[in-house]
């Protein structure tokens, strides 16, 4: 037998080949993988326009408090790398960005910038550290959505800060629930991805792009809803009709010991 076939016969060369074709694998994917990802990181013209659009509106109404590179300012504003462009347009498009100073719960004011300045300045803070992106039409669209399916989520998951038709209410530290009469539905798909301000976040594992629809669906359903009862009183629930009916029990017990004492004072006269 010759010694190429006595060294071919032994374990280690066995061994040695089965190393060398892993190692060849292992170069010929991170080659693949890295062609695709600098093809992936490289915007294209029209993005990279967008992003010095972003950049310059960054600059001039939001680093004040998010510093120059969005990297946050302790006290003053969180970091904004890795929230991605969803919680950009949620936060401009909805008024409570760019805010005048910082407080429990940003209140909604006037939009302070167009739709185009809006997606630049997204498309910048997305390119910082990638997060959930700005949710498209298709994904938004109620084509097909449940609206009891949708009623069953939000009782179980956003009823108890919302209100069960999303009329809003107060919670803890001076913040509140906003109510969801005037937001559209990307507000809300993107109120769900990002968790602003108390609210948690519900990520596409938590709660499925369907069932986003679902509850944005209800959403949407309940505010044509017409009011069995009569005056609506915000519908915020049972807390509000007990008052009013409190109020106005005890306001015709007033006005009773007043007519009762009117007639006993004539009488004894």
């Amino acid at each position: 037998m010759s010694p190429i076939s006595l060294r071919r016969r032994r374990p280690v060369a066995g061994y040695a080949l089965i190393g060398s074709a892993l190692l060849l694998i292992g170069l010929i994917y991170a080659l693949i993988t890295t062609g695709q990802s600098a093809a992936a990181s490289s915007p294209s013209p029209s993005q990279q326009a967008q992003i010095s659009q972003g950049r310059a509106i960054f600059v001039e109404e939001c680093a004040s408090c998010h510093g120059l590179f969005a990297q946050g300012i302790p006290r003053v504003g969180p970091s904004l790398i890795g929230v991605g462009s969803a919680a950009v347009n949620f936060q401009v498009s909805s008024g409570r960005m760019p805010a005048k100073e910082p407080v429990a719960e940003m209140p909604q004011k006037p939009v302070a910038l167009n739709p185009q300045q809006i997606k630049a300045l997204g498309t910048y803070i997305q390119s910082l550290g990638g997060g959930p992106v700005t949710p498209s039409a298709a994904m938004v669209s109620q084509t097909g959505a449940n609206p009891g399916i949708g009623q069953q989520l939000f009782v179980a998951d956003c009823a108890q800060c919302h209100n069960f038709v999303g009329a809003g209410g107060a919670l803890t530290y001076g913040k509140y629930a906003p109510p969801l009469t005037n937001a559209t539905p990307t507000q809300i798909y993107e109120a769900m991805l990002t968790g602003p301000e108390a609210m948690p976040v519900f990520n596409n594992t938590t709660i499925t792009p369907q069932q986003k629809r679902d509850i944005i669906a209800y959403v949407v359903q309940t505010r044509s809803e017409p009011n069995p009862g009569g005056f609506s009183l915000g519908r915020i629930g049972p807390v509000t009709e007990g008052l009013v009916a409190f109020l106005g029990l005890l306001l015709f017990m007033v006005f009773a010991a007043l007519w009762i004492t009117a007639k006993h004072g004539k009488s004894h006269e």
